[in-house]
């Protein structure tokens, strides 16, 4: 189950992406980055919404322009995309990263639509060390031993679900069964770690099915979890006092 979720939520990032965000929600954004590139600030000041506008934010995008490199971007990839729609209003978040020779940076801009106007109500220009695939990609190498810990049994824990899954299946039992299909099934409590930082953090009111999972956004961290598969331990403790005697016995 984790490994076919890994190589799912590796399938088309860009394809997914592009769900959440129309062609023109990308130029309408990439526009505005472009007037911060060429430091034509009074286009993106005039857009900015009353939330975000003020005598501070000419020195802000002063600022953010001064992180961006010189010269034509080499690159640039929507990474990131979220959409959020009210009664009366839409606002589209989006992310790109941009590469200028061997420089990284991500730019976020997010637009709102309301009442036939459209504002900017968030700029951000963070540098990068590296582009976000080189920095997330998955790779076994320079891990700590929880990840590698974590990613043992992240592999371990549903192979062994499944075979208890099918035992219990299998097995003639004195009561009802689907109550220890459902049991077998899940995992209890949950540790995570992210691959790429190596932080953790354990959520002990948790389930998930086949006791682990391995998901990452779109050129995102890397995250997996695993559960205790209190349901298929207890199964294999109980089987025999579970099962119904064979016929004849």
């Amino acid at each position: 189950m984790s490994m076919l979720l890994l190589l799912l939520a590796g399938c088309s990032q860009s394809d997914v992406l592009q769900k959440f965000a129309s062609p023109e929600d990308q130029a309408l954004a990439r526009n505005y980055i472009d007037l911060l590139r060429q430091r034509r600030f009074e286009g993106i000041e005039k857009a900015a919404d009353p939330s975000i506008g003020g005598a501070s934010l000419h020195d802000t995008l002063v600022k953010m322009a001064a992180l961006i490199p010189p010269g034509e971007p080499t690159s640039v990839t929507l990474v990131g995309a979220h959409r959020m729609n009210t009664v009366d209003s839409s606002t589209v978040n989006l992310t790109f990263e941009y590469g200028f020779s061997g420089k990284w940076l991500v730019t976020n801009v997010a637009v709102k639509r309301q009442g036939g106007s459209t504002t900017i109500v968030g700029f951000s220009v963070i540098p990068q060390r590296a582009s976000l695939e080189e920095q997330n990609k998955f790779t076994l190498s320079g891990k700590t031993p929880v990840q590698y810990f974590v990613l043992t049994l992240a592999i371990i824990l549903p192979l062994l679900t499944l075979c208890v899954l099918v035992v219990c299946v299998r097995t003639k039992l004195k009561g009802r069964k689907w109550p220890w299909i459902l049991f077998v099934i899940f995992g209890f409590g949950k540790f995570v770690v992210n691959w790429t930082t190596s932080q953790w953090a354990f959520v002990p009111l948790s389930f998930q099915l086949f006791s682990a999972s391995a998901v990452a956004p779109p050129y995102g961290q890397w995250t997996f979890a695993i559960s205790f598969p209190l349901g298929a331990v207890t199964f294999l403790l109980l089987r025999r006092r579970l099962s119904a005697p064979a016929v004849g016995s």
